[in-house]
């Protein structure tokens, strides 16, 4: 397949970029104009509301955004909001939400997570870190997902995609997804947060695919450490190419 074009003003640039911060806003720049759109717009889990982004992104563990989107039609269908989840059955729950796998954990975790809402929240999702992650299933990344995606307020979800693009695109050497978190919130403006993460995701899902990275097709090739090109200087570098 042929090589993309440069985006305008971004390939072919005259430096590159030598921090990780610069690295990270030349990686949002390009991926803004690869993958436009809000972070609403970006996610690829199907909700209305914040309780269902929250219920779709704690059964997205371990499963695909696909497979989530497959039975959250039903089971939302069948539990409006907290105060129906909060009283069912778990044995109901778990097959509507089996495809997901890992289904009696998730049955457990979203059932207790709405009579939390419920009992504590008024059935409402709180709009905040210290809240959300209190409530059971919940983590940072998930948090992060609810605050940004359904929200629009600043949030960074580090997934397995972001972690390893973090890491080849040496903005970050850790692999705890909060050192992540911490460091790309550092190298970003706040209001590129959101977007920035799902970018991320629908970058390493598509075109730098864990196993076969699609070097010659991605936009960040020309500046990116871990890139396969031939022609990427610190490639070259490291099997001892002569750079002319």
């Amino acid at each position: 397949m042929a090589r993309r074009q440069s985006p305008p003003g971004g390939r072919g640039a005259l430096s590159r970029p030598r921090t990780a911060a610069q690295r990270a806003r030349l990686a949002a720049s390009r991926l803004a104009l690869e993958y436009p759109g809000t972070p609403a717009q970006l996610c690829e889990l199907d909700f209305n509301t914040p309780w269902q982004l929250l219920i779709a992104t704690v059964l997205s563990a371990q499963t695909t955004d696909g497979r989530v989107n497959s039975v959250t039609p039903a089971l939302f269908a069948r539990y409006p909001g907290p105060s129906d989840l909060a009283v069912a059955e778990p044995a109901a729950v778990e097959d509507l939400i089996r495809p997901t796998g890992f289904f009696r954990v998730k049955a457990k975790n979203i059932i207790a997570l709405a009579r939390a809402l419920r009992d504590r929240y008024d059935c409402a999702v709180p709009p905040e870190m210290d809240e959300l992650v209190t409530l059971p299933g919940v983590g940072r990344k998930t948090a992060n997902v609810v605050l940004s995606v359904g929200f629009g307020v600043p949030g960074l979800p580090v997934d397995t995609h972001v972690g390893r693009l973090s890491r080849l695109l040496a903005l970050s050497a850790h692999t705890e997804p909060e050192k992540v978190e911490l460091e790309l919130c550092a190298e970003l403006p706040s209001k590129e947060w959101g977007a920035f993460s799902l970018r991320m995701i629908l970058h390493g899902r598509r075109v730098c695919v864990a196993r076969r990275p699609r070097c010659p097709e991605c936009v960040l090739s020309d500046f990116c450490p871990s890139s396969a090109l031939p022609t990427n200087p610190a490639r070259g570098a490291k099997r001892g190419v002569k750079q002319v």
